[in-house]
């Protein structure tokens, strides 16, 4: 269950972040409630996942994918387009996500 509120925690922030750019500095109602909303939820979930997992490796899962996914939205919703340099910098996020999960005696699996 834990694993599925770190997704879901993510997912919600990432909800969040991107409708940040839709809401227009918070002057438009509906993508500002969603932001609200989705960190609230974000933030709610990931106090839930802090009772099982110690908080530098749920926040590695939640901020790293945060960043892959925010900037996969942003490829795909915003027309936006990394570098190369940003390209290797999300593979080593990714990377360094994967290490901790496969390899850390820490990540409880």
């Amino acid at each position: 269950m834990t694993y599925l509120y770190l997704a879901l925690a993510i997912i919600a922030e990432v909800v969040a972040t991107s409708a940040l750019k839709s809401s227009a500095g918070f002057t438009r109602l509906w993508p500002s409630v969603l932001v609200l909303v989705g960190y609230g939820l974000a933030f709610y979930l990931l106090a839930l996942v802090l009772k099982s997992l110690p908080v530098g490796i749920a926040y590695a899962f939640w901020a790293g994918l945060g960043i892959v996914l925010v900037t996969l939205v942003g490829i795909l919703v915003y027309g936006e387009k990394p570098d190369l340099p940003a390209l290797l910098g999300l593979a080593m996020i990714v990377g360094g996500v994967v290490v901790i999960q496969v390899f850390s005696s820490v990540a409880s699996h």
